[in-house]
């Protein structure tokens, strides 16, 4: 459930004007145009991690998720100590509690339509699209802050030190779900971590298998699947590699390329050595009922036998809320970031699967989340980034 939800620019909110590190409370001080610190798109564990150890720096963050993740099919999540085998919706839910449980903290359940780079406008009736007169605003009349996005400003303002600009730098729109309302907030820094979309190969029973019987993770899933007859199924040119991380839990294993043509023919002599067979015809449908498979019936009319299986869809990063922004991306979409997460454009940070290489297991995305919030605190007190000097032990 959502947290009850206050504009953080009516004075109302946490950490505005009571002297804590929240919106107006840190270097710099006063209240420069800004409703939040940071606002995090994405609570899964990466945006739910990054949004935890801001606030218990007492930076006031916003979270914004629309509560849909990808792996809702998903009946127990693994690897994730102390939690190993938790319902991923659960674990969600465990982490939107704890930030509630600051003052700092907030979630809103909605979608992040856009965010723009606004510089020094802080009229927020102009973001929303509107001008001071209540009439429709020109959108080429915004300013769309391309020159905030060179690296040059971005380390200028992180070693600025204590008279940082700490005015608000994005507007964020959010279409309110649930009940919760639409709205636009400022924010000196975004946090992009709204995750992966999935395309799976057009197969009518997959997705009805998905999640009990057939997955994507083996790192998060294989273990259960111990020695059963399994299949891995998938179009992209990492089957192989995946086929040989899934011999860890069976060796009765069939690869099913779905009549795409992503093998070669060195990488079949490799699996074939490793007692893995691979199938290069079309699949027309998954045999047997939602909680029992018992095969892949192939377009000819066969029938390989298999009681599970792993699938490889095809990700992409969900960041069409950033489409505008002059932010750099790789060939495939996602976010080109450093070791600490940063973007090309100052205040953008990228957590968990929106940069390379896309889908994670939790407690990696987890852990990728608790880095951004460790850079974004020391680039926010004007500090060295994250990592600069600090390979080094201090005498």
């Amino acid at each position: 459930m959502a947290a009850e939800l206050q504009h953080g620019g009516d004075g109302g909110a946490a950490g505005a004007g009571d002297g804590s590190a929240g919106a107006g409370g840190g270097p710099g001080g006063g209240d420069r145009g800004v409703d939040y610190d940071v606002v995090v798109v994405g609570a899964g564990p990466a945006g739910l991690s990054a949004t935890l150890n801001l606030v218990r720096q007492r930076w006031r963050t916003l979270v914004v998720d629309s509560n849909r993740p990808r792996n809702a099919a998903t009946l127990h999540s693994h690897g994730f100590l102390t939690r190993d085998g938790v319902s991923p919706l659960e674990l969600r839910r465990l982490g939107r509690e704890e930030i509630e449980g600051y003052a700092e903290g907030e979630v809103q359940i909605g979608a992040v339509e856009a965010v723009t780079v606004f510089g020094a406008v802080t009229d927020l009736r102009a973001l929303q699209g509107r001008d001071p007169d209540g009439t429709d605003a020109d959108a080429s009349e915004i300013p769309a802050g391309s020159d905030a996005g060179s690296r040059a400003e971005r380390d200028a303002d992180s070693n600025a030190g204590p008279d940082a600009d700490f005015s608000a730098r994005f507007g964020v729109v959010v279409r309110g779900l649930r009940g919760s309302p639409d709205r636009t907030v400022r924010a000196r820094v975004v946090v992009a971590a709204s995750g992966l979309s999935e395309t799976f190969p057009a197969i009518p029973s997959l997705r009805a298998h998905y999640g009990t019987n057939l997955h994507s993770c083996i790192e998060c899933d294989g273990y259960e699947k111990s020695h059963e007859p399994l299949a891995l199924i998938g179009e992209s040119r990492d089957l192989a590699e995946r086929a040989v991380l899934l011999s860890r839990f069976s060796d009765d294993l069939v690869v099913f390329t779905n009549g795409a043509d992503v093998l070669s023919e060195a990488e079949q002599t490799m699996l074939a050595g490793r007692g893995i067979r691979v199938e290069r015809r079309a699949i027309d449908d998954l045999v047997g009922e939602k909680a029992a498979l018992t095969g892949v019936r192939l377009a000819d009319g066969d029938i390989v036998p298999v009681t599970a299986g792993f699938v490889r869809p095809a990700w992409s990063p969900a960041l069409g809320y950033l489409d505008g922004l002059p932010v750099d991306r790789d060939a495939h979409g996602f976010l080109v970031t450093d070791a600490a997460g940063r973007t090309s454009l100052a205040g953008l940070y990228g957590a968990g699967e929106t940069s390379a290489p896309g889908a994670q297991q939790l407690i990696v995305a987890a852990g990728l989340g608790a880095r951004v919030a460790t850079t974004v605190t020391r680039e926010l007190l004007g500090l060295a980034p994250s990592g600069a000097g600090l390979d080094e032990p201090v005498p």
